[in-house]
């Protein structure tokens, strides 16, 4: 079985020059080791982001500065351009997710308001237009639509990642599967793949997250409940000494 797993090396490494970016056929597919770097940062970020692990921002960090290259080298610039955005955001997200604030808690997992939803919603749609206009009149992007739409739901996703808004699952996973066609139209199998297990991590990472708002919704019920039962033990027992 062993016979058929061939990797095929960049020229280079004979010489002892090891280039992150010559191409190199593992498995029939060529790729780079820089693609692969970010690849393995991206899927542990993704998972760190699964178990709501500060993790998940350093990694995060490698893996967007390096689709940077990757992206403008594939002239997806909004693309690009999003992942530049990531790195400022994942430094914030990684300060506000170790904030405490008065009550020295740490902020929690939450769900946005029906009001919310809607105004990201057109958040979404008003960085669509715009991104798509300017791909088209001022790049040679070769999909701008796709480039756009992916681009305008991972800004208010990684927003919403930074807020620890549970929502932001469903855009990861409506534009990573948008994702995995992109990049293998592009010949990035890898990175195709990377977005495949991403959406699965995705549907994981928000199931997740709903049980931890669903249980301690119980226990934050359960202890009004005891609080309750408490003052109206109180009461009864002042009425009583009266």
């Amino acid at each position: 079985m062993l016979r058929h797993f061939k990797i095929s090396l960049p020229r280079d490494v004979n010489n002892f020059r090891f280039v992150l970016t010559d191409p190199f056929v593992i498995l029939g597919t060529q790729t780079t080791i820089l693609e692969i770097v970010a690849v393995l940062c991206g899927l542990a970020s993704v998972w760190f982001m699964k178990k709501e692990n500060i993790l998940v921002y350093p990694l995060g960090i490698i893996n967007v500065s390096i689709y940077v290259y990757i992206c403008f080298h594939s002239r997806l610039y909004a693309y690009a351009g999003i992942n530049v955005f990531y790195a400022v955001m994942s430094a914030y997200g990684w300060y506000n997710w170790l904030r405490k604030n008065e009550q020295d808690e740490r902020i929690r997992v939450t769900r946005l308001s029906i009001r919310g939803l809607l105004i990201y919603a057109l958040i979404i749609l008003g960085f669509f237009f715009s991104l798509r206009f300017l791909l088209v009149q001022f790049t040679d992007s070769e999909i701008p639509a796709w480039d756009a739409v992916t681009t305008a739901i991972y800004i208010v996703a990684m927003w919403l990642l930074a807020q620890k808004k549970i929502e932001h699952w469903i855009l990861w996973i409506i534009g990573d599967i948008i994702s995995i066609g992109m990049f293998a139209w592009l010949n990035l199998y890898f990175s195709s793949f990377q977005f495949l297990v991403f959406t699965v991590i995705a549907i994981f990472g928000f199931i997740e997250w709903r049980r931890k708002i669903e249980g301690r919704r119980t226990k934050d019920e359960g202890r009004r409940t005891k609080d309750e039962r408490r003052r109206t033990k109180e009461v009864n027992s002042e009425q009583a000494g009266r």
